[in-house]
């Protein structure tokens, strides 16, 4: 791996501070905007489907086009937000994500609500990549999982607000309604994050420029003997967690025969209380780092192995209190996954790359898996039947990918260490 660039005078980026603390911040908002405008889309699904008359694969189909614009534009926006600014980039992504979560309230028919999904999840594509290297970059090796544990407190918050909210706006003005209230907060802080610390751009030593350089930069991180199992071991895992997340208020509806209301405010307080899972994995993953230099890549392996075997559990028991209970505890180990392989993207490749790094996350974990989840949900869904019957099954179906996904972590962890110490001693420098 090439060694970044070092101009004389360029002063070392400092890490921790206020400047790091609003990155986060901000970054962590924004994150739970994110999450607010995907997730609402699955407590409205039910009646929307009726108003539009849809069917449960094209439901699916509407979610999988947002998950697929972020996974096929994820890479290349992550590169330039590399070779641009990361602060910029989060903001303009921000208000154009938020433009077209209104435009979704407008629709009037399956084209009308499946052409705004897939720009809402253009604007979300390098977000991600670009707030996971700002917040690495902003805090210490050492501290970098908790910090990430911190921004991916917003997934389950946000998450939880996107249902309970939703449903209880949905309920009382129809399901447009949320759509046009959650696009507010987004381009607030979008205007907010033009005010971030950013670090200097950095380039690898005889790197090419422009489209030869995107694919010379990709092939660096592609080449790395971790990515093998990494990546398919993310899309598979993510297939499993997304099937769930966008399904989940409509099995409840179906189950428990309740209002997008009810469902919204049952998933809200699973998703509220599993809150604690991001920091919580975040901490783990220093934490094991320490005793084991696998230890990292350990925590989405475990996490993901008996979150495959919750939801199955869970959804046999038809949602009865202790289902309840065990669902409170499948959204922590969903959770604790996230922080830990988003720090590995971090830890085995140079400064110049870490957006990109993230980007490829992104795209694995979506176009391997993820993206294609809901709709092959709803598929199946239909094949069965159906109704509760039909969509449990399918949904229980989801969980073989989740336990593949956990043993492919596994395998993966056996070259981490060694690709991790390749760039340890990389220094990050302050923007000027």
């Amino acid at each position: 791996m090439a060694k970044m660039d070092v101009q004389d005078g360029a002063k070392e980026y400092k890490t921790g501070g206020w400047s790091a603390h609003y990155v986060l911040i901000i970054c962590t908002l924004l994150y739970a905007i994110n999450y607010m405008d995907r997730q609402v889309f699955s407590v409205i699904l039910q009646p929307m489907k009726i108003e539009l008359g849809l069917t449960d694969a094209e439901c699916g189909l509407a979610s999988t086009v947002l998950i697929l614009g972020m996974a096929l534009f994820s890479f290349p926006i992550a590169h330039m937000i590399d070779r641009w600014s990361r602060r910029k980039s989060i903001g303009i992504m921000a208000m154009l994500w938020s433009a077209f979560t209104f435009v979704t309230g407008l629709a009037a028919n399956f084209v009308g609500v499946l052409v705004p999904r897939a720009f809402v999840g253009l604007g979300e594509a390098g977000f991600v990549p670009g707030g996971t290297a700002m917040i690495s970059a902003s805090y210490s090796k050492e501290k970098r999982g908790r910090a990430l544990g911190i921004f991916h407190i917003a997934i389950p918050l946000g998450a939880a607000a996107g249902v309970m909210l939703g449903g209880i706006i949905s309920a009382k003005f129809g399901w447009r309604t949320p759509f046009y209230y959650f696009a507010i907060p987004g381009v607030l802080l979008g205007v907010l994050a033009f005010f971030m610390k950013d670090y200097k751009t950095a380039v690898d030593a005889g790197a090419s420029t422009g489209v030869k350089g995107f694919f010379v930069a990709m092939g660096s991180v592609l080449k790395l003997p971790t990515i093998k199992w990494f990546y398919p071991a993310l899309g598979l895992a993510v297939f499993m967690s997304m099937s769930v997340l966008i399904w989940l208020p409509s099995l409840i509806m179906r189950v428990m025969n309740v209002s997008e209301a009810q469902a919204g405010m049952l998933v809200g307080g699973i998703g509220l209380t599993a809150i604690i899972g991001a920091p919580l994995g975040g901490l783990l993953s220093d934490f094991w780092r320490k005793r084991n230099p696998r230890g990292r890549m350990y925590v989405p392996a475990v996490a993901y192995l008996i979150s495959a075997v919750l939801i199955v559990i869970v959804i046999l028991t038809k949602f009865s209190p202790v289902g309840i209970a065990l669902a409170v505890l499948y959204g922590i180990c969903a959770s604790m996954a996230v922080p830990a392989f988003a720090t590995v993207s971090q830890d085995i490749v140079p400064v110049a790359h870490k957006g990109l790094s993230m980007g490829l996350v992104v795209f694995a974990q979506y176009l391997f898996g993820g993206a294609w989840g809901p709709w092959i949900i709803g598929w199946l869904s239909d094949l069965l039947g159906g109704g509760a019957e039909g969509l449990s099954i399918a949904v229980m179906l989801s969980a073989i990918a989740g336990l593949l996904g956990g043993i492919f972590f596994l395998i993966a962890a056996r070259t981490y260490p060694a690709d991790a110490e390749k760039v340890r001693q990389e220094t990050i420098l302050a923007e000027s």
